[in-house]
């Protein structure tokens, strides 16, 4: 287990300190890259020098998303991909080695939730989640094993505070393959947040703390590793909620 990390400032100055010099120049790509944590850690990984490749669905929101971290001193490029289909994420990952000659780590996102109870939740809807979360999981670690054995791979799962039976088959399944694959010599690991972004990076940036550390090449020898990582509350409203409001005014 990571330290609590109850303090998110102080962390985000120290972090910035520890891993500039270690994961300057590295390749990450970073699934969900546009939206939640998978912003906040882009942002984490693109302050410490790494080159952040941005993989989600909406070409605009990743572009934004690149050309802010470009415009903050940071190395980024978008690359539109849904993780979900096996191939899709082979063609990005042979794009990322055409552009660098090399990927070094990959934070995957599989943290998608639903509001729906689990009586109520349709076929549809347990297919997506199941999709998005569980079987990109698979076939990112699958293509790793084949390709790149040595790239490691941080999964963000489900969030500890998400109601409903049907998070629980997700994240033990997604816990089985990380635990399983540190005996097949893959670098896999999993961070489990306490709650969903909150959308506030200073909040979410323990969560974020967390992949700095097992990114480290000293931490190579943590694998098949389910971590829990505490946050601090979330507000009632959230910050883009907020926003959102007041621009309507």
């Amino acid at each position: 287990m990571l330290g609590r990390m109850t303090d998110p400032t102080s962390s985000q100055d120290r972090a910035g300190a520890l891993y500039r010099e270690v994961l300057a120049g590295q390749v990450i790509a970073v699934t969900g890259a546009d939206m939640g944590y998978g912003k906040t850690v882009s942002t984490a990984l693109a302050k410490t020098g790494a080159s952040v490749v941005l993989i989600g669905n909406n070409s605009e929101s990743l572009s934004a998303q690149a050309s802010a971290l470009e415009r903050s001193g940071g190395h980024a490029i978008p690359i539109k991909a849904d993780v979900s289909v096996p191939l899709d994420w082979l063609s990005a990952q042979t794009r990322i080695l055409e552009i660098f000659g090399a990927l070094h780590g990959i934070v995957h996102l599989a943290d998608k939730r639903t509001n729906v109870g689990f009586t109520m939740l349709s076929e549809n809807e347990w297919m997506e989640l199941f999709n998005s979360n569980v079987k990109s999981s698979v076939a990112i670690a699958q293509i790793l094993g084949r390709r790149l054995p040595d790239t490691w791979l941080t999964i963000i799962g489900p969030h500890g505070d998400e109601p409903g039976l049907q998070a629980h088959p997700q994240r033990g399944a997604i816990r089985g393959l990380v635990e399983a694959g540190a005996r097949e010599d893959l670098r896999l690991n999993m961070l489990i947040p306490s709650r969903a972004s909150s959308g506030d990076e200073t909040l979410d940036r323990p969560l974020a703390d967390a992949v700095l550390a097992l990114a480290a090449p000293r931490m190579g020898h943590l694998r098949g590793n389910v971590m829990d990582v505490p946050l601090p509350a979330a507000p009632k409203v959230r910050l883009p909620e907020l926003m959102s409001a007041v621009n309507a005014l």
